[in-house]
């Protein structure tokens, strides 16, 4: 998470979203990084998830990264289209 002018992320305990450090990961040569077994466990991740990554930014720099699978992302964006779908149609 890249810093604010003020030195917080846009994750910072101040804005209340939730945000927490669950590991550190490295990025490899190739661009790639490992989640590690703990966290994939708690997650429920399993080889083949398709994982959405969603980004943040603030002064036009990405200030949080965050992973969510795809599937809840899909219900997600169902529950809170929906009703908006709804009166449009």
């Amino acid at each position: 998470m890249a810093n604010t002018e003020r030195g917080q992320s846009c994750c910072s305990p101040e804005i209340k979203a939730g945000c927490k450090v669950e590991a550190m990961v490295s990025v490899d040569e190739r661009g790639q990084m490992v989640l590690p077994k703990e966290l994939r466990e708690k997650a429920g991740i399993r080889a083949g998830d398709k994982l959405a990554l969603t980004s943040w930014v603030k002064d036009g720099k990405i200030c949080c990264i965050s992973l969510t699978r795809a599937d809840d992302l899909t219900g997600m964006m169902k529950a809170a289209l929906g009703p908006v779908m709804k009166e449009i149609l």
